[in-house]
Protein backbone atom coordinates (compact mmCIF):
# COMPACT_ATOMS: atom_id res chain seq x y z
CA UNK A 1 0.00 0.00 0.00
CA UNK A 2 1.69 3.02 -1.08
CA UNK A 3 2.21 6.19 0.94
CA UNK A 4 1.95 9.41 -0.44
CA UNK A 5 4.64 12.01 -0.21
CA UNK A 6 5.34 15.57 -1.14
CA UNK A 7 6.38 17.22 -4.40
CA UNK A 8 5.98 20.05 -6.31
CA UNK A 9 3.99 19.43 -9.74
CA UNK A 10 5.88 20.55 -12.64
CA UNK A 11 2.54 22.28 -13.32
CA UNK A 12 -0.33 23.39 -11.91
CA UNK A 13 -3.17 20.16 -11.76
CA UNK A 14 -6.61 21.44 -12.01
CA UNK A 15 -9.66 20.11 -9.84
CA UNK A 16 -12.83 20.54 -11.47
CA UNK A 17 -15.18 23.06 -9.93
CA UNK A 18 -18.91 21.03 -8.55
CA UNK A 19 -20.31 24.87 -8.23
CA UNK A 20 -19.62 26.29 -11.62
CA UNK A 21 -17.79 23.39 -13.74
CA UNK A 22 -14.44 25.58 -14.05
CA UNK A 23 -11.40 24.72 -13.41
CA UNK A 24 -9.31 25.79 -9.99
CA UNK A 25 -5.49 25.53 -9.79
CA UNK A 26 -4.69 23.76 -7.29
CA UNK A 27 -2.04 25.94 -5.04
CA UNK A 28 2.03 24.96 -5.90
CA UNK A 29 3.09 22.07 -3.57
CA UNK A 30 4.19 18.34 -3.63
CA UNK A 31 2.44 15.53 -5.91
CA UNK A 32 1.26 12.69 -4.66
CA UNK A 33 3.06 10.89 -7.38
CA UNK A 34 6.11 12.34 -5.82
CA UNK A 35 5.39 11.17 -2.14
CA UNK A 36 4.64 7.32 -3.66
CA UNK A 37 8.51 7.61 -5.13
CA UNK A 38 9.53 9.00 -1.95
CA UNK A 39 7.83 6.11 -0.26
CA UNK A 40 9.13 3.17 -2.52
CA UNK A 41 13.02 5.36 -2.00
CA UNK A 42 13.23 5.76 1.35
CA UNK A 43 11.02 3.48 3.76
CA UNK A 44 13.36 0.60 4.72
CA UNK A 45 16.23 3.80 5.58
CA UNK A 46 12.74 5.48 7.67
CA UNK A 47 12.36 2.29 9.35
CA UNK A 48 16.28 2.24 10.17
CA UNK A 49 15.98 5.06 11.92
CA UNK A 50 12.93 4.53 13.78
CA UNK A 51 14.25 1.20 14.98
CA UNK A 52 17.20 3.41 16.45
CA UNK A 53 14.90 4.91 18.64
CA UNK A 54 12.29 2.29 19.25
CA UNK A 55 12.51 -0.69 20.01
CA UNK A 56 10.05 -2.78 18.02
CA UNK A 57 9.17 -3.41 14.38
CA UNK A 58 5.16 -3.26 15.13
CA UNK A 59 5.87 0.47 16.40
CA UNK A 60 8.40 1.18 14.10
CA UNK A 61 6.52 0.86 11.32
CA UNK A 62 3.31 2.35 12.32
CA UNK A 63 5.62 5.81 13.15
CA UNK A 64 7.04 5.73 9.81
CA UNK A 65 3.40 5.32 7.74
CA UNK A 66 2.15 7.99 10.05
CA UNK A 67 4.94 10.15 9.19
CA UNK A 68 3.85 9.72 5.44
CA UNK A 69 0.25 10.38 6.82
CA UNK A 70 1.51 13.73 7.86
CA UNK A 71 3.59 14.72 5.18
CA UNK A 72 0.71 13.53 2.49
CA UNK A 73 -1.89 15.62 4.64
CA UNK A 74 0.97 18.67 4.50
CA UNK A 75 2.06 18.16 1.02
CA UNK A 76 0.87 22.04 -0.15
CA UNK A 77 3.16 23.59 2.83
CA UNK A 78 6.47 21.62 1.38
CA UNK A 79 7.03 23.31 -1.76
CA UNK A 80 10.80 22.30 -2.09
CA UNK A 81 10.63 18.66 -3.46
CA UNK A 82 14.18 18.38 -2.00
CA UNK A 83 13.17 18.76 1.36
CA UNK A 84 10.38 16.05 1.35
CA UNK A 85 13.18 13.34 2.89
CA UNK A 86 14.18 16.07 5.34
CA UNK A 87 10.66 16.56 6.20
CA UNK A 88 9.83 12.82 6.70
CA UNK A 89 13.08 12.20 8.44
CA UNK A 90 12.08 15.19 11.31
CA UNK A 91 8.61 13.55 11.58
CA UNK A 92 10.04 10.22 12.08
CA UNK A 93 12.23 11.56 15.03
CA UNK A 94 9.15 13.51 16.40
CA UNK A 95 6.70 10.79 16.25
CA UNK A 96 9.30 8.04 17.89
CA UNK A 97 10.21 10.62 20.93
CA UNK A 98 5.79 10.73 21.43
CA UNK A 99 5.68 7.03 21.33
CA UNK A 100 8.29 6.88 24.07
CA UNK A 101 6.41 9.64 25.95
CA UNK A 102 3.70 7.69 25.92
CA UNK A 103 5.31 4.46 27.18
CA UNK A 104 7.05 6.37 29.76
CA UNK A 105 4.00 7.96 31.00
CA UNK A 106 1.84 4.40 30.83
CA UNK A 107 5.04 2.76 33.03
CA UNK A 108 4.55 5.70 35.45
CA UNK A 109 1.09 5.34 36.06
CA UNK A 110 0.87 1.64 36.44
CA UNK A 111 -0.36 0.87 39.66
CA UNK A 112 2.54 -0.46 41.72
CA UNK A 113 2.38 -3.33 43.94
CA UNK A 114 2.40 -2.92 47.94
CA UNK A 115 6.15 -4.32 49.02
CA UNK A 116 5.45 -7.07 51.47
CA UNK A 117 5.44 -5.44 54.81
CA UNK A 118 7.08 -7.25 57.50
CA UNK A 119 5.76 -7.84 60.69
CA UNK A 120 5.87 -5.72 63.84
CA UNK A 121 8.27 -8.74 65.05
CA UNK A 122 10.31 -9.33 61.96
CA UNK A 123 11.37 -6.00 62.26
CA UNK A 124 12.48 -6.09 66.14
CA UNK A 125 14.08 -9.12 65.04
CA UNK A 126 16.46 -7.37 62.39
CA UNK A 127 16.85 -4.19 64.83
CA UNK A 128 18.36 -6.81 67.37
CA UNK A 129 20.46 -8.43 64.81
CA UNK A 130 22.03 -5.28 63.58
CA UNK A 131 22.77 -3.52 66.89
CA UNK A 132 24.69 -6.81 67.96
CA UNK A 133 26.60 -6.85 64.50
CA UNK A 134 27.31 -3.29 65.21
CA UNK A 135 28.45 -4.14 68.85
CA UNK A 136 30.48 -7.43 67.04
CA UNK A 137 32.41 -4.48 64.92
CA UNK A 138 33.30 -2.65 67.45
CA UNK A 139 34.70 -5.33 69.37
CA UNK A 140 37.15 -5.93 66.62
CA UNK A 141 41.07 -4.79 66.32
CA UNK A 142 41.00 -1.12 64.13
CA UNK A 143 42.22 -2.58 60.89
CA UNK A 144 39.76 -5.50 60.68
CA UNK A 145 37.17 -3.44 61.08
CA UNK A 146 38.52 -1.08 58.29
CA UNK A 147 38.88 -3.93 55.92
CA UNK A 148 35.48 -5.31 56.84
CA UNK A 149 33.54 -1.99 56.07
CA UNK A 150 35.21 -1.64 53.24
CA UNK A 151 35.06 -4.89 51.34
CA UNK A 152 31.33 -5.78 52.64
CA UNK A 153 29.76 -2.73 53.20
CA UNK A 154 31.21 -0.27 50.55
CA UNK A 155 31.61 -3.21 48.56
CA UNK A 156 35.14 -2.64 47.21
CA UNK A 157 37.83 -5.58 45.87
CA UNK A 158 40.02 -6.41 48.18
CA UNK A 159 42.73 -4.77 45.66
CA UNK A 160 40.58 -1.11 45.90
CA UNK A 161 41.11 -2.00 50.01
CA UNK A 162 44.54 -2.57 49.80
CA UNK A 163 44.79 0.74 48.01
CA UNK A 164 42.59 2.85 50.14
CA UNK A 165 44.47 1.63 53.23
CA UNK A 166 47.52 1.65 52.05
CA UNK A 167 48.59 -2.08 52.79
CA UNK A 168 49.43 -5.10 51.07
CA UNK A 169 47.02 -7.06 48.95
CA UNK A 170 48.22 -10.27 51.50
CA UNK A 171 47.40 -8.05 54.69
CA UNK A 172 43.60 -7.22 53.21
CA UNK A 173 42.82 -11.31 53.15
CA UNK A 174 44.42 -11.85 56.46
CA UNK A 175 42.73 -9.23 58.28
CA UNK A 176 39.38 -9.89 56.61
CA UNK A 177 39.61 -13.88 57.37
CA UNK A 178 40.71 -12.69 60.48
CA UNK A 179 37.53 -10.45 61.00
CA UNK A 180 35.05 -12.31 60.00
CA UNK A 181 35.90 -15.38 62.12
CA UNK A 182 35.80 -13.04 65.22
CA UNK A 183 32.32 -11.56 64.16
CA UNK A 184 31.22 -15.65 63.44
CA UNK A 185 32.52 -16.10 67.11
CA UNK A 186 30.39 -13.47 68.76
CA UNK A 187 27.38 -13.71 66.62
CA UNK A 188 27.31 -16.79 67.53
CA UNK A 189 27.28 -17.29 71.72
CA UNK A 190 23.81 -17.33 73.12
CA UNK A 191 22.84 -14.15 74.13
Amino acid sequence: MPVIAPMPAARPARIPNQRDGADDVVAAGTTVDHLTETYRAHYRSLLGLAALLLDDTASCEDVVQEAFIRVHSARKRVRDPEKTLAYLRQTVVNLSRSALRRRILGLKLLSKPMPDMASAEEGAYDQLERDSLIKAMKGLQRRQREVLVLRYFADMTEAQVAETLGISLGSVKAYGSRGIAALRLVMEEPA
